[in-house]
Order: structure tokens, then C-alpha cells, then sequence
């Protein structure tokens, strides 16, 4: 007979209900996010480059011994936490929607990196595959879709710091590779610690140890030198803008005003002596959106400007087109014969210069009419002022590796990076910018000098360090000597191959980890089938991993 059971008084306080821990998937999910708003908080402005590896290290922690299926997700969510900040100054030029939308569609990137990284996580040395993974993402991620976006590679973070040298061995790939080793690298020897597995944390020390000596090594790494170093004057004019925001291009003619009125004012600093006479003056992207070939006006004003200053200036032009689409021009301007010679943006900015999809696009936002109609132009990107060969490379061309190989192959001693950040008002883009200018003077060894229309305009020694700079919203004016050199770093000379060899090893150590995860199954398979005939009768036992670690 069953035992009676008793009901409790009806006056009895009920029994509150425990609390549930966090469930392991949950966890990870947390970490992810809070991994990618620390990646955030270590980029430009914020010189918080060190903690970029721990960052890196968190991910790895929670990517490690999943499925890839879940190491797609918190590697989505970790780029959607890390993309969603580091991306907000896009939302003030196409609004909100198509913000999200981009970085939605660009942390599926991050995603596909979070599963081929838990893919190989079980491989020995896993930190080092890892890596290898996370570059061949970023590879594929600064490429496609409509050109590609490099923005936020792990390379971009460490425009200071212990790994930066390294830029000069295998340029932004390798930086980005030894920035995330050292985290991946650290989140395994504390996992080996916690576990007091002391040997097996013997490898990912040594990593770990790799990737810290990486910049140090590089260093001491000279580059050819191919021709003396000169010195040369350049001047670089921030006019400044009526006002923040997309409406300046309104104001057209202002800002054009407003160059030629600071050119004015060097002009007559030069005569006074307070200034030394510049070689070459270098004025921003947009700094004359009125096309002067078709206006006279505007080419007087710049005509007088040069004359004043006895320079050539270099003059950051929007041009249209017999079949009236336009170009993002920079003009050498001389002195005495005017416009002499025109680089064309050869890289034009989807959504922003021109629209793909345009009827596709327009579901989501009014804004894709505000795009424009420009088209890209031919040339490695190189312009001869006063005999000194300047890469040029225009607002966001500086993000990419091949525009900035290109113009250092074809001679150029300096690099210039005329840009026109107001549109994007007082928002990290500048900055974001201003740091791929570091990294690319220490990859090529080259002097860099950034103009910009709104700031920040900086000068850059080719060791990558800022030695002038100008204010946000300001007129400014940036004189000083210029170290032109003739070098070639083995970056230069390798230009892509690290990054494709590293992509190589990814994608090898992938198909390696798929195979051993075959075989497991299969082991898995025979270990676990029903026993024989005369046996005990009961299956064998099933060999399952832990999906959890």
C-alpha cells in the first residue's frame, strides 16, 4: 500500500524557486558580446592597443570546442558587438537602417571566421591555425562584396605598440596575424593553467612567445634601400567647412573660399618669414567641388592661390565627365601652366560615390538617391609635383593594400591622403583613418601627410610617428620638412603573398580538422556497434565529445 502523502498547511510560505546558473550557451553568448565591445574600445582614438589580444583571447575561449554551427553565431555576435559602434558614423550618412544592415552583413564575416576557428580548435597548436583562419576571413572580407570593406581588420587596431613593426615584414595581414595569435595563444595557456595541464601549455607559449617578439624582431629588419633620403618642404591646408554634416556640398563654393583664403594666409606667412617656402601644398579631397574645367571662376581662384604661395598645389577636385558621370579627381595645379596633371580615385565608395543595386537598396532607405554617379579611374596612383613623386591615395583608398602598393611600385617617395571627413562630423572616423596612415608609412617606410577638409590633418615620419596635426572644424595649416625616401621593405616587395600564404594555412588546417573529425565518427561508428553473436548482449558503448569542452 502506498504511503499517504500530506498536503502542506494552507498557511505555508511557498517554496521560492531556485535560481538556474547560466547555461553554458548562454555564457559564451555573453562573452562574445562583451569580447567585441572590448575590441571596440581598444581601436583609434583610444590607445588601448594591448588589450586587443584579450579581446581575441575571449573569443577563442568560447569559440573553442563547439560545433560550427555554434561558432558561427558567437563569432557573428561577437563582429556585430565590435562592428555596431566602430561603424556608427555611417549612420549619419545613410541613416540607421542601412547602418545596421551593413554591419549585420559584415559580422556575417566574423561568423564564418568563429566556426573555422572552432573547426581547427582541436587541431594541436590550434592558436596558430586559428590565426591563420582569421586572416584568410579578412582577406576575403576587405574584397567582396562590391570591392570589399577592410575597416576594423585587426591590423588597423595597432597603429602603436609592440606588433606595429611587423607591418614592414608582411604589411597589414601580418600585423593582423600576430596581433590575434597573441590572444588566441593567451586564451589557451590560461585554459592549459586552469586545468593544470602544465605541459600542454608548453605550445601555446611558445606562440605566445612568437607573436610578443614578432614587432621586435621586425624592427631590425632594414629596407633596401634603393636612393638617398631628401628632405623637401610640404605644406598641407585644412579650409574647413561652413558647417557639419552632408549639407556642406550645398556649400560648394565656400568651401573652395575657404582653401584659397588659409592658402592666402601661408602665402603671406611665407613672405613674412614666419613660414618656410613649401615645395608643394596639398590641399583636401573635395577642397574644389566645383569642376574648374568647367569653371572659370573656380580656376581663377585657384590659379591666384598657387601664384601666391610659388607652389604647385594639389587639389582635391570633383570633375564631370563628357558622359556626365563623375570623378574624384586630385588636380596638380601649377603655378604658372595650371592643371598640368589629374589622378582619378580608383577605388570609388559603394553607397556613398556611387549605388549598386540601386532599385534593390531603395526598399530600404530614401538615401541611396543621395549617392552618386562617379566612376573609377585608371593609374597606379602616383603624381610628380615640383619632381617630388607623391602617392596618392584618396579617403578611404589608404584601406587598401594593393591601391598603396601600387603607388610605392611606381616610384612614389611620399604618400598623401587627401580626405573629406565632414561629411561624417565629430564622429572615431577620422581617426579610424588616421591609423591605417600610421600602419602604411611603417609598411612602406614612406612619409605620409593627411589632409583633410574638416581634420584631422597630421604629418607621419615613415616610423609611423604623428609629428603635427590639426584640430576637428578648424582652418589649419601644416608646414614642416619631409623625409622623402627611396626604399623598399620586404612588405613592399612581397606585397600580397603573406596574406595568401597565411589564407593558405587556414584553409589547409580546416580540411586537416575535417578529416579528423571524419575519422572520430567513423571510430566513434565501430566502437559503438551492436557486440557480436555469444557476446553480452548489449551494445558497445557510444564515444560522444563534449560539445561544451
Amino acid at each position: 500500500m502506498a504511503a499517504p502523502t500530506l498536503d502542506p498547511p494552507a498557511d505555508a510560505a511557498p517554496t521560492p524557486p531556485r535560481s538556474r546558473p547560466l547555461t553554458p550557451t548562454l555564457a559564451r553568448v555573453l562573452v562574445a558580446v562583451g569580447a567585441g565591445l572590448l575590441l571596440y574600445a581598444t581601436f583609434p582614438p583610444r590607445p588601448l592597443w594591448w588589450l586587443a589580444p584579450v579581446a581575441y583571447g575571449l573569443l577563442f575561449a568560447v569559440v573553442r570546442h563547439v560545433r560550427a554551427r555554434r561558432g558561427f553565431l558567437l563569432g557573428f555576435l561577437f563582429g556585430l558587438a565590435f562592428l555596431l559602434p566602430l561603424l556608427s558614423w555611417t549612420g549619419g550618412m545613410v541613416g540607421a537602417l542601412p547602418w545596421i544592415a551593413l554591419c549585420v552583413f559584415e559580422a556575417l564575416f566574423f561568423g564564418l571566421a568563429g566556426a573555422g576557428m572552432t573547426m581547427v580548435s582541436r587541431l594541436r597548436g590550434a592558436a596558430l591555425w586559428a590565426a591563420a583562419v582569421w586572416v584568410g576571413i579578412e582577406a576575403v572580407r576587405g574584397r567582396v562584396p562590391f570591392g570589399g570593406l577592410p575597416w576594423g581588420r585587426a591590423g588597423f587596431g595597432q597603429p602603436e605598440g609592440l606588433f606595429l613593426p611587423t607591418a614592414s615584414i608582411g604589411g597589414v595581414p601580418l600585423l593582423s596575424f600576430v596581433t590575434v595569435l597573441a590572444g588566441f595563444a593567451l586564451a589557451e595557456i590560461v585554459r592549459r593553467l586552469v586545468r593544470r595541464e602544465i605541459r600542454g601549455a608548453a605550445v601555446p607559449a611558445a606562440l605566445l612567445v612568437l607573436a610578443l617578439a614578432a614587432g621586435p624582431l621586425a624592427s631590425l629588419v632594414p629596407a633596401t634601400v634603393d636612393g638617398p633620403d631628401r628632405t623637401v618642404t610640404i605644406a598641407a591646408v585644412q579650409g574647413n567647412v561652413p558647417r557639419l554634416g552632408l549639407e556642406f556640398n550645398a556649400q560648394r563654393r565656400a568651401v573652395l573660399d575657404n582653401h584659397v583664403r588659409v592658402t592666402e594666409q601661408l602665402a603671406a606667412d611665407i613672405a613674412a618669414g614666419r613660414q618656410a617656402q613649401p615645395d608643394v601644398v596639398i590641399w583636401p579631397e573635395n577642397s574644389s567641388d566645383i569642376d574648374p574645367f568647367r569653371n572659370a571662376d573656380a580656376a581663377a581662384e585657384i590659379s591666384r592661390a598657387a601664384a601666391l604661395v610659388k607652389a604647385p598645389i594639389l587639389v582635391g577636385s570633383v570633375l564631370v565627365n563628357a558622359d556626365r558621370t563623375t570623378s574624384n579627381s586630385v588636380l596638380l595645379w601649377d603655378p604658372v601652366a595650371g592643371p598640368v596633371a589629374r589622378n582619378d580615385k580608383r577605388r570609388i565608395q559603394p553607397f556613398g560615390e556611387y549605388m549598386p543595386w540601386r532599385s534593390f537598396f531603395r526598399l530600404f532607405s530614401s538615401w541611396v538617391d543621395r549617392a552618386g554617379n562617379f566612376v573609377p579611374g585608371p593609374g597606379p596612383g602616383v603624381l610628380h609635383a615640383a619632381g617630388i613623386p607623391v602617392g596618392i591615395t584618396i579617403c578611404w583608398e589608404v584601406a587598401f593594400d594593393d591601391l598603396v602598393a601600387d603607388s610605392v611600385d611606381a616610384g612614389a617617395t611620399v604618400l598623401a591622403v587627401p580626405s573629406n571627413n565632414a561629411t561624417f562630423g565629430l564622429s572615431e572616423m577620422t581617426y579610424q583613418q588616421l591609423a591605417m596612415s600610421k600602419i602604411r608609412s611603417v609598411e612602406h617606410d614612406r612619409s605620409s601627410i593627411v589632409v583633410t577638409t574638416s581634420g584631422v590633418s597630421a604629418a607621419i615620419t615613415p616610423g609611423g610617428t604623428v609629428t603635427a596635426g590639426t584640430g576637428q572644424f578648424v582652418p589649419g595649416t601644416l608646414v614642416g620638412a619631409t623625409v622623402l625616401r627611396d626604399t623598399t621593405t620586404l612588405a613592399s616587395r612581397l606585397r600580397s603573398v603573406p596574406e595568401w600564404m597565411l589564407t593558405v594555412v587556414g584553409v589547409v588546417a580546416i580540411g586537416a580538422a575535417v578529416l579528423r573529425g571524419r575519422r572520430r565518427r567513423t571510430d566513434s561508428a565501430v566502437v559503438g556497434a551492436p557486440a557480436a553473436p555469444g557476446a553480452h548482449g548489449e551494445s558497445g558503448p557510444t564515444v560522444r565529445e563534449d560539445e561544451d569542452g
